[in-house]
């Protein structure tokens, strides 16, 4: 059966949508997931996640893992986080330069560009043109793009009916 819906309704319910993934960044779990990809390159094990959250309940941390991975949030792979958007622990095209940090990979460009408001600090992000393969190196602050980045653009598209995951190719 067609499920046959107004733009008004398709607009609510990615709002809501939107509004639960936010809720969802909040969580400690997963701020502690963050925080070990800006620590340290790779997959975060899960393991040094039961390690940062001393007390917490191996069960409990699996169950929230689960939701966060069904969720889209992250991505389990071998018992390893191995992406946490905006991170990603396989190499992309996306690299963010961290102001005291070493570089990180990200999932895309838009991952790219929000980086530095996400970190309230500014970053620079390289990658290369999709269409023609020119290296891309901008700088990015909290603010948004710096003057070097004027004339690029950013294609989005909305994800296929039925895919669960945003990143499948990584």
């Amino acid at each position: 059966m067609l499920e046959i819906r107004t733009a008004a309704e398709l607009a609510e319910a990615d709002v809501e949508f939107q509004a639960r993934r936010r809720a969802a960044r909040q969580t400690r779990i997963l701020q502690t997931i963050y925080r070990a990809f800006l620590d340290r390159a790779g997959p975060v094990p899960v393991d040094a996640i039961l390690t940062a959250l001393p007390g917490t309940a191996r069960s409990s941390v699996a169950r929230e893992l689960a939701m966060l991975d069904e969720d889209d949030l992250i991505q389990l792979k071998d018992g390893q986080v191995a992406i946490a958007y905006p991170f990603s622990a396989l190499p992309t095209p996306f690299i963010v330069g961290l102001a005291d940090r070493a570089a990180r990979y990200v999932c895309c460009a838009i991952d790219a560009l929000g980086l530095a408001p996400m970190l309230g600090e500014p970053v620079s992000v390289s990658g290369r043109c999709h269409h023609c393969g020119q290296a891309l190196v901008f700088a990015v602050t909290p603010g948004g793009p710096g003057p070097e980045a004027a004339g690029l653009m950013v294609w989005v598209g909305r994800r296929a009916e039925g895919e669960r995951r945003a990143v499948t190719g990584l």
